[in-house]
């Protein structure tokens, strides 16, 4: 039974493992997405987030807890200089996993994982939206808003009147 079982063990020991899901993360941030098993691009997406939040802030610290886990200076530099600018304003879910369907070979459930912000095909239609604020209502220029704008809607509705 699972119970709580937080990392999928992927039929290999912890070492393996380990260098397995290293080796596949810097894979991903060099080339931004690869095709990979559904299981595997779901434990790797727990490996890699984390990572990439770290990456935002360019700090020796960071560098040092990142490339503990990645063991590639390349994939490092790669990662905080170009990866994390173009996540910067993003609060998390840097990567997307879209299945594929089964593999030929041994049928199993193939997917690809990619960075999103890295999509210039699916990002293209989508326009940069603003930042949400957490009060709404619409910014009023001095006074008492409501009592303004509509003592300015009957100024407008005379005028518009005379006019004609």
């Amino acid at each position: 039974m699972r119970h709580g079982r937080k990392n999928a063990k992927l039929g290999r020991t912890a070492s393996h493992r380990k260098a397995m899901l290293s080796n596949m993360a810097n894979s991903l941030i060099e080339h931004k997405r690869i095709n990979t098993t559904v299981v595997k691009a779901k434990a790797l997406q727990r490996y890699v987030e984390p990572l990439v939040t770290k990456s935002k802030e360019d700090t020796t610290h960071n560098r040092r807890l990142v490339f503990a886990k990645l063991k590639d200076k390349q994939a490092v530099a790669e990662l905080f200089r170009v990866v994390a600018p173009k996540v910067a304003d993003r609060p998390g879910g840097y990567t997307r996993i879209i299945k594929l369907g089964n593999r030929l070979g041994d049928n199993a459930d193939m997917a690809m994982i990619e960075l999103v912000d890295f999509n210039e095909i699916y990002n293209a239609g989508k326009p940069t939206k603003r930042k949400a604020t957490r009060r709404g209502g619409r910014r009023r220029s001095g006074g008492s808003g409501a009592a303004t704008t509509q003592v300015e809607n009957k100024q407008e509705d005379k005028t518009s009147g005379e006019e004609e």
